[in-house]
């Protein structure tokens, strides 16, 4: 039977001949798509949907086909400190990628600790409208860890969770308190693990290699405390944790252990912490600084290990753009943080050519994983849902240059590295938004 495409066919988009892989529905075969009304109306056996002469076309043969990618850890810098991204700026680079959902951490100025700063970004969004841009809102006011931001204003007011970002909640019985009265809002709590007192001035991981270059490091320990702490908080309000940033062996063997014990907590791996380890800055290479910083090759083996078996939930960029001058300093002054919208699909995608994922579990860690982290409904190519996609080319070598990148920012260590697989098409709403090819491999967004 053929299905033929008729009513609206002006706005209509057919995905042909690629091969869809969309974990949510266990898919992973050659399927073709219809796009219509901003949403998905047919997946069916190629050669079932039948194209009328007005409606757009895209051949997907030889490319993969997947629910448009999550991000759930950005810095879109907007407002206050619009120099280093805009949420304009921050978008395009974001569909670059192949993301359509990403969600941009409050560590703004102001703070986005209430509903002002949410509606503010979300108008922005919309105004660029070029991917869903979801924020997360403050957990404690001006994220001091001093008292509780007004979290049901935040989630009424589109907040798709909390988090103070780069401050951890050190106080245990506020971040007792955020759970519970979170879990009222129906908002997951997305923390960063760092016992200050441990770790306070730190620029690199702890190790023989912090001590010969006579630089303060951060011991595992400061963030495997806090994460043990949090399971516990979790266990005892049966509330869910998720835990940004994962860096550690040790970590990921704790949260094993906590959801063997069926404790509700999910954690993501950065791209760079899943393929850098600390010798990255042996020579004080500040585009290399970040935090979490780049670890062991043990905490790296451990990593990957966690990522494969699901331990570790998903991958999330922590896309944190800064101003080249922030980062030409002393390495003890440097900004922390690395771009991650253009970087990471490759990033990955490298861990399949080296067999450490799946291609399944690869594209799952990147869409459908990352959903489910923060309860979206995202990452999905099922019927009715809305249609976001990204269309891979896993064989388009390229090195990456200064002039692809689409964020304000170029604080990346990855800058001449070759790399393999690119988002060909990133689909928003069922219209392109991006895309990435031609002879010179020029990169370009649509609207």
């Amino acid at each position: 039977m053929h299905y033929s495409i008729t009513e609206h066919s002006e706005d209509a988009l057919l995905i042909r001949g690629g091969r869809v892989i969309d974990p949510s529905q266990g898919i992973s075969q050659e399927m073709d798509i219809l796009c219509q009304g901003g949403r998905i109306k047919a997946l069916e056996l190629p050669g079932v949907l039948v194209a009328e002469t007005d409606a757009e076309v895209v051949d997907a043969s030889g490319l993969i086909v997947t629910p448009g990618l999550v991000d759930i850890h950005t810095h879109l810098r907007e407002p206050g400190f619009e120099w280093k991204e805009t949420i304009l700026t921050g978008s395009r680079a974001a569909v670059a990628g192949g993301f359509t959902a990403i969600c941009c951490m409050p560590n703004t100025k102001p703070v986005n600790d209430n509903a002002q700063v949410t509606k503010y970004i979300l108008e922005k969004a919309a105004e660029a409208g070029l991917c869903d841009v979801l924020p997360i809102g403050a957990i404690s006011v001006g994220q001091k860890g001093e008292g509780l931001a007004p979290l049901m204003e935040l989630a009424e007011a589109g907040c798709i969770a909390f988090s103070d970002d780069g401050h951890p909640v050190a106080n245990p019985a506020l971040m007792r308190a955020a759970l519970e009265y979170g879990s009222m809002t129906g908002r997951v709590l997305t923390v960063h693990e760092e016992e200050k007192s441990l770790s306070d001035g730190f620029s690199m991981n702890e190790s023989p290699l912090s001590i010969a270059m006579g630089l303060r490091g951060m011991p595992g320990a400061a963030e495997d405390i806090m994460i043990s702490r949090d399971i516990e908080l979790s266990r005892l309000t049966g509330q869910r944790v998720h835990f940004c940033h994962v860096s550690t062996a040790r970590a990921v063997t704790l949260i094993r252990r906590a959801k063997e014990d069926g404790i509700p907590v999910t954690a993501e791996a950065t791209p760079h912490n899943l393929t850098l380890t600390e010798e990255q800055v042996r020579n004080y290479n500040t585009l290399a600084k970040m935090s979490m910083p780049l670890r062991s090759q043990v905490d790296l083996d451990a990593l990957r290990e966690g990522l494969a078996t699901g331990v570790i939930d998903c991958v999330a960029s922590d896309h944190a753009p800064h101003e080249m001058d922030s980062k030409r300093v002393e390495f003890s002054r440097a900004s922390f943080g690395i771009l991650g919208f253009q970087t990471t699909l490759p990033l990955v995608l490298k861990l399949v050519d080296q067999g450490v994922l799946t291609l399944e579990r690869a594209i799952e860690a990147m869409t459908s994983a990352p959903s489910r982290c923060f309860g979206m409904n995202s990452g999905t190519l099922k019927k009715g849902s809305h249609a976001n996609l990204t269309i891979i080319d896993l064989e388009k070598e390229y090195s990456l240059e200064t002039d692809m990148i689409l964020s304000k920012s170029r604080n990346t260590p990855f800058l001449g590295n070759k790399f393999k697989g690119v988002a060909a098409y990133t689909i928003f709403n069922g219209k392109i938004v991006s895309v990435n090819g031609g002879e010179n491999f020029a990169l370009s967004w649509l609207r």
